[in-house]
């Protein structure tokens, strides 16, 4: 069973928004810190948005602050990455991470150093 799941990717045009989902498929999302990475085609993966159990302070890369807003919803088991304003460069592949212990880390972008990940949804933004 895979821990994490992600949903919510598509096609969309610039300047419209979509939200990405990450549910915890065992009935829980009991992480120190759960963030959102993107890898687009040819290039690296890069962190894009991170929030902490403790005490809800949330991260942001500098290309997705005031356009991006991470949030989670215990009561659902989800963490939800509302996107706005989308430009073509925030194509690519989104996958929510999650570990127990440490706080958040957006240059930390191995998945593999996270105790748990998803399979990723595609986010494809293009006219």
């Amino acid at each position: 069973q895979v821990p994490l799941v992600e949903s919510g990717g598509g096609l969309v045009q610039p300047g419209g928004s979509l939200r990405l989902s990450c549910v915890g498929s065992g009935g829980t999302l009991d992480y120190s810190a759960i963030g959102w990475f993107r890898q687009a085609p040819g290039k690296e993966r890069e962190g894009v948005s991170c929030i902490e159990s403790s005490d809800g302070s949330t991260y942001y890369v500098d290309s997705v602050k005031g356009r991006f807003i991470i949030s989670r919803d215990n009561a659902k088991n989800t963490v939800y990455l509302q996107m706005n304003s989308l430009k073509p460069e925030d194509t690519g592949i989104y996958y929510c991470a999650a570990d127990e212990r440490v706080r958040c880390d957006l240059t930390r972008t191995a998945l593999y150093e996270y105790d748990d990940w998803g399979p990723g949804t595609q986010v494809t933004v293009s006219s």
